[in-house]
């Protein structure tokens, strides 16, 4: 049998409250709950960690959370998933990581996150990263900027395959991606917000989000750059040009965690040998898939729900059942 692919994760661990809206709430705006809210398990670390287990590859986390009842449940989470959670770090006297997310009827949504322990993560969870081979390194924003570039310093030393999410897009975007992670993912806001200068006009079609894919793959990222369009699916800027890569047609109720099922699974289909436009088709399929269904972690998909949602058969070559 061949080898799973290897996907270690470095980043976020959360508490997610839910509330569920009737629309996204104006600045100084009340809204009422349709519902009662929801607590489950998020960040998206973990998310793209889930994502990735779920997806068919071998997964470690490094990351950090509190001593708190929440880290427990964050951690017992992931090792129920299969996920090796020997790099997480439970640090006495912080909190763990929690975010607030209000979610309208057509399934958009909107976050504010308290980092807690995420923010303290640093030297150690980077040496736990690195602790074991890994086929992929996946790197999000929702830890200190200063982890993700010694952890990027040490990948390209090691020639560690590397996926940079810039989401949030922190102050430091610029330095990060100097350091040439090999693999930059953002959305169209977070894409405007890295390019050198920043744009104001956010692309909101593929024509124009591959114009500013180009100029970051082209600029200090100088690497392959998705540009990801939610329904539009997404498109790829690299080395060998630019191409739009269609989404799937879905009913979308919840697009929390998608585009962490973007990121991971993009992830395993690299770490199985896919050429970019195909590992990228396959991650558009598993966000759209995730879109489907509500929670962050708790509507990751398994390749048999991205194929009753999509019609797409998760690649063969990923090792998932």
């Amino acid at each position: 049998m061949a080898q799973r692919p290897r996907v270690t994760v470095l980043g976020s661990l959360n508490t997610d409250i839910t509330v569920p809206v009737p629309h996204l709430p104006a600045p100084g705006e009340t809204v009422l709950a349709v519902a009662a809210a929801t607590f489950g398990a998020g960040g998206k670390g973990a998310n793209q960690a889930v994502a990735a287990a779920r997806l068919g590859a071998a997964v470690r986390m490094a990351g950090c959370c509190g001593d708190d009842e929440f880290g427990a449940r964050l951690r017992a989470g992931l090792v129920a998933e299969g996920v090796d959670v020997t790099g997480l770090r439970a640090i006495p006297g912080a909190v763990s990581g929690l975010a607030l997310i209000t979610v309208d009827p057509a399934g958009e949504n909107s976050i504010a996150v308290a980092p807690g322990a995420n923010g303290l993560a640093g030297a150690a969870e980077v040496a736990a990263a690195f602790a074991q081979p890994c086929d992929v390194l996946v790197l999000s924003a929702e830890i200190p900027a200063a982890a993700l570039t010694a952890a990027l310093r040490q990948a390209r030393a090691g020639r560690v395959r590397t996926v940079l999410n810039l989401a949030p897009v922190p102050g430091e975007a610029a330095a990060l991606l100097a350091e040439g992670p090999e693999w930059l993912v953002v959305n169209a806001q977070e894409a405007a917000a890295v390019a050198r200068p920043p744009v104001d006009d956010v692309p909101d079609g593929p024509a124009r989000a591959q114009a500013l894919a180009a100029s970051l793959a082209a600029g200090p990222a100088d690497g392959q750059v998705v540009v990801t369009l939610g329904a539009a699916g997404a498109v790829l800027a690299g080395p060998s040009g630019t191409a739009a890569v269609p989404g799937f047609a879905v009913t979308a109720v919840d697009t929390v965690g998608a585009g962490d099922a973007f990121v991971g699974a993009l992830a395993v289909a690299l770490a199985s040998g896919l050429a970019p436009a195909a590992a990228v088709t396959a991650a558009c399929a598993a966000g759209a898939a995730a879109a489907t269904r509500r929670g962050a972690q708790e509507g990751l998909p398994r390749p048999a729900d991205v194929l009753v949602a999509t019609g797409f058969s998760w690649p063969a070559g990923s090792g998932a059942a």
